[in-house]
């Protein structure tokens, strides 16, 4: 009668023996059962595939397809790699609240949680960015933290409420500077996971060899769709041009999120090779220091490659008067916004101590393993992707 079963975890206890075919073997003189399957495992030929099953299943994806378990050892080595060129070019990893008073750092809606003990309010963070810059005010020069973002917003091929995210901050540096550090880590990480910087994605030959192409965002979307945003200072002149050229333009909507429109729908699409977006205008940017040729941008760019933006960065505000100034006019510009930034006043508190002139940069790790897996949805890199419950 047959008692093991595929699945079955068993110790074959004997003498190793090579077989007439050479083949080294155990002689088993004794059976023990270190645990039994009773569940049948997937299907030999046909296995998991279907996609839902898949992500609520994932134990049973890894056991059916073995491709699968690569895309996870390559996402172990990609954040290897990262770590191994921030710590040889003298970084120090450092560790920051995940459960913070205030929340900072990005234009996102946070989880809200209560610590019944202190009878306080408290939020999953949306960044590192703020207290990784209290650690450069506190003499710290070069710093970074690899860890779990949480962002209470949709969800979709590249967005997933929890996510792992890259940050890291250098002071005597300024946006330039952060460019050139940050093709040089990303062409790094290709190489040592992929054995070279060309690489496929969706058909597509994509080349992070540097340098990447620089592209001032005014010129991208002006080129794009001809529409000049500096000429239409506010959200209702903004909008009224977009009308007229025949785009949609959500009349609740602010200039800055009309602008990021513009951007998402007629210039991301198409930058499929490496490319920096430069310049942004000051009214989006409230972390960012301000352009000493034209007071309207800020130093500030972000990256895109495959059609996508994957990675966020600018010279930081390190005047504590403008940064203040910052706070109080993005809440007042949303101040019926659920991402509106929070005038965070300890931290302006902190800057008062003086900070250096710095950079800092923030790149998704599951959009970076995307890319050079070659998945097109970023359910494919997490191991346990957020997904609706199912109803009974």
């Amino acid at each position: 009668k047959k008692l093991i079963d595929l699945g079955d975890f068993v110790a074959a206890t004997g003498p190793l023996v090579m077989t007439r075919a050479g083949e080294l073997s155990v002689d088993c003189r004794e059976i023990q059962f270190l645990s039994k399957a009773l569940k049948p495992m997937p299907d030999k030929w046909h296995g998991v595939r279907d996609p839902e099953v898949r992500y609520r299943r994932r134990h049973l994806d890894l056991i059916a397809n073995p491709e699968v378990r690569e895309i996870f050892r390559k996402r172990a080595a990609i954040v290897r790699a990262l770590r191994e060129y921030l710590d040889s070019n003298d970084f120090l990893e450092v560790e920051t609240p995940i459960l913070q008073p205030i929340y900072g750092g990005a234009a996102a809606r946070p989880f809200v949680t209560h610590h019944n003990q202190l009878h306080q309010d408290l939020y999953l963070r949306i960044s590192f960015e703020l207290y990784l810059k209290r650690l450069i005010v506190s003499g710290f020069d070069r710093v970074y933290e690899i860890g779990r973002d949480f962002r209470n917003e949709g969800v979709s091929f590249k967005h997933n409420p929890e996510f792992t995210q890259l940050e890291f901050y250098e002071a005597y540096a300024d946006y330039q500077d952060v460019m050139r550090r940050t093709e040089e880590m990303v062409a790094h990480v290709a190489q040592r996971v992929t054995g070279g910087t060309q690489i496929e994605w969706q058909g597509q030959a994509i080349e992070l060899k540097p340098p990447w192409k620089r592209i001032p965002l005014r010129q991208a979307i002006l080129d794009a769709c001809d529409i000049d945003y500096e000429q239409f200072p506010d959200a209702e002149t903004l909008a009224a041009e977009m009308r007229r050229n025949g785009i949609d333009a959500n009349p609740k909507a602010n200039w800055g999120k009309l602008v990021d429109n513009l951007l998402s729908r007629f210039v991301e699409p198409n930058l499929i090779q490496p490319t920096f977006l430069v310049d942004y205008p000051r009214a989006v940017s409230p972390l960012a220091k301000s352009s000493p040729d034209d007071p309207r941008q800020v130093e500030r760019f972000e990256g895109f490659v495959a059609g996508f933006e994957w990675l966020n960065a600018f010279s930081e505000i390190n005047d504590p008067i403008d940064q203040l100034q910052r706070f109080v006019d993005e809440n007042y510009r949303n101040n019926e916004d659920d991402e509106a930034h929070p005038i965070d006043e300890d931290y302006v508190e902190a800057l008062s101590y003086g900070m250096p002139p710095t950079g800092g940069m923030g790149i998704g790790v599951d959009r970076l393993t995307m890319l050079l897996t070659n998945k097109d949805t970023i359910r494919e890199v997490i191991l346990f992707p957020h997904l609706r419950s199912l109803k009974e």
